[in-house]
């Protein structure tokens, strides 16, 4: 029979963006193994926020692009609209 240690368990940390942030800048200046070492984090936990920070700001660079494209087509309709009305009229 398996026996299952409930008193045993660890409970899950939710860190804020604000220190995981901060982690990574110190992992930037110091390297991921002892930073984690000194904010007592395992390395992998480092990498992954590392990981899912370059993910949001290549999304926030498509979601930038595509409003610099939408403004650029906006006013490219505006102004074949206004030779539209002025050939017309």
């Amino acid at each position: 029979m398996a026996r299952y240690a409930t008193s045993m368990q660890k409970t899950r940390t939710r860190y804020s963006q604000a220190y995981k942030g901060e982690a990574l800048a110190l992992a930037d200046l110091i390297g991921i193994s002892t930073a984690a070492r000194n904010l007592g984090l395992h390395p992998s936990q480092l990498y992954q926020w590392r990981s899912k920070d370059k993910q949001k700001q290549s999304i926030s660079e498509r979601e930038q692009a595509l409003a610099d494209e939408n403004v650029r087509l906006k006013r490219q309709l505006v102004e074949k609209s206004e030779e539209l009305h002025q050939m017309i009229a």
